[in-house]
């Protein structure tokens, strides 16, 4: 009885974690904020992931992209030059922005 508890515990808890693990994860997007209009659309330009102690943020990739951040969270207001990290998910090739956060005025490295 305890063996058949003990199995059926084991199966429950690999089950869930299976389930958890197969979660859908969103994209992440970080760069310079070009412009933002307020309930609608954000252009930044993003960065790379190659940071050094002169470029903390990273480095320009020349690269715009354009986000819908209508019904996004968004934490202190973007403004054009401000360095965002965006949390999005692509729906019908469109990037839907979930949370905006302004890195630059919000210096997470200093906590």
């Amino acid at each position: 009885m305890i063996r058949k508890f003990a199995a059926g515990s084991a199966f429950l808890a690999l089950g869930i974690l299976l389930f958890a693990a197969s979660a859908y994860a969103g994209e992440v997007a970080q760069g310079k904020c070009l412009s933002y209009s307020k309930g609608g659309t954000l252009v930044i330009e993003e960065y790379d992931t190659n940071f050094t102690p002169e470029m903390k943020y990273g480095h320009p990739t020349s690269i715009e992209s354009s986000f819908d951040v209508s019904n996004a969270k968004i934490g202190i207001i973007p403004e054009e030059g401000d360095i965002l990290r965006i949390a999005y998910s692509v729906v019908d090739s469109n990037k839907k922005a979930t949370k905006v956060m302004n890195v630059s005025k919000q210096d997470l490295r200093k906590k």
